[in-house]
């Protein structure tokens, strides 16, 4: 590893690491609850859980990995969203994910942790991923990856360093994430009174599916929107060439739109375009929705669809088993019962919604900052300079 200091040696994994892969089948043990992390459990960059559940053995049909608090767990799948786990109790994990288990006295789990989320090795795993349409690092190009070891007690003192430096920016994006979560509470509360009693209409009687197509340029540049599971928004995607998008479909999405995405809607991929999404563009499988104007607003019907009746009714929308095999048809999206409130208390409604999305905007901005300070800290720690 370049920029390493000259007093550390560079170690293969497979010296000390050991990758445990004793599954378990589920289904064996039909009424027992089991802690159960998925790759969509994870969130990319930090680590941290989403939506983690106990799950009866009856709906696991496959075998898994067995984890406990000793093991980092590394997401294979994808490896530059660098989903690096490390828990805190026993359960077990998708076969997308490896549990990893540090040799004791020569590793720490929180130093192979950092390792994982260096530059350096997500660089590595870009070069070494295997697969076009999923692609994965490979077991023996993970074993054969080399980390910097310094002595196990300045792994510890190294890792405290970097928790104190950037527990500032953690405090911050906490306190962000509590006003979140009350403004969350409040917004559903309102949701819950606003929908008393009222009618229930299909969503196409509400709103308008819209599809601005493009017409792409030989030296057009198009900047191209995301939308991320679970709720969390919209985000800025790399900008596309002509020759990238190719024959592919794209179409223009505006400021208010009600997005969904078509392959992962079930899993919460609905979001309302922001201010700085105006003019982006979507492929196909972005379905834009423009409500009618008297009728709803975008902030209501989204977080109609994100709750639990909502959500529920797109999953129904969306045959199939995971993944890309779920995909949200149009005529069921269209035909979907939605509330139907006084429009006034949706405006007023939407205006919370929108402190929210800054709020959500603000903790974004926290967290790629902290991305930034933390791979500027990891880059001092391996030169020895912390």
């Amino acid at each position: 590893m370049n920029g390493l200091h000259s007093k550390w040696e560079s170690v293969p994994l497979v010296r000390i690491v050991d990758i445990d892969t004793n599954q378990v089948i589920p289904s064996e043990s039909p009424a027992k609850q089991f802690n159960y992390i998925a790759l969509e459990n994870i969130e990319t960059g930090t680590g941290r859980l989403i939506n983690v559940k106990p799950v009866q053995g009856a709906s696991i049909l496959s075998g898994k990995f067995r984890f406990d608090s000793s093991h980092v767990l590394f997401g294979k799948l994808r490896p530059y969203l660098n989903k690096v786990v490390l828990p805190d109790r026993e359960g077990i994990c998708s076969t997308d994910i490896l549990p990893l288990k540090p040799k004791r006295n020569s590793l720490s789990r929180e130093w192979l942790a950092l390792c994982f989320r260096s530059p350096q090795f997500i660089e590595y795993s870009r070069i070494k991923m295997d697969g076009a349409k999923m692609p994965r690092l490979r077991t023996p190009d993970l074993k054969s990856y080399e980390i910097p070891l310094p002595p196990i007690d300045e792994q510890r003192r190294i890792v405290a360093r970097i928790e104190e430096l950037t527990r500032r920016a953690k405090e911050a994006r906490k306190l962000a994430a509590e006003r979140e979560a009350k403004l969350d509470a409040l917004l559903q509360a309102l949701y819950s009174r606003m929908i008393e009693g009222v009618e229930w209409k299909p969503l196409k009687e509400v709103a308008s599916l819209v599809r601005r197509a493009v017409k792409t340029k030989p030296d057009g540049r198009y900047e191209e929107m995301g939308i991320r599971s679970f709720g969390k928004g919209t985000f800025q995607k790399p900008v596309l060439t002509s020759k990238q998008i190719g024959n592919k479909r794209i179409y223009t999405i505006h400021e208010g739109d009600l997005v969904f995405n078509n392959v992962f809607a079930w899993e919460k991929a609905i979001a309302v375009a922001k201010a700085e999404d105006h003019g982006r563009v979507g492929s196909h499988r972005f379905i834009t929705y423009v409500p009618h104007e008297g009728q709803a607003t975008s902030e209501f019907l989204c977080h109609h669809f994100l709750g639990e009746r909502g959500i529920e009714d797109i999953r129904a929308a969306s045959p199939g088993s995971a993944g890309r095999n779920r995909t949200l048809g149009l005529k069921k999206l269209e035909k979907i019962l939605v509330p139907v409130p006084e429009y006034d208390e949706q405006k007023r409604f939407a205006e919370i919604a929108k402190r929210r999305q800054l709020i959500q905007l603000e903790s974004a901005g926290i967290e790629e900052e902290l991305k930034a300070f933390h791979a500027a800290l990891l880059a001092k720690a391996f030169r020895g300079e912390l």
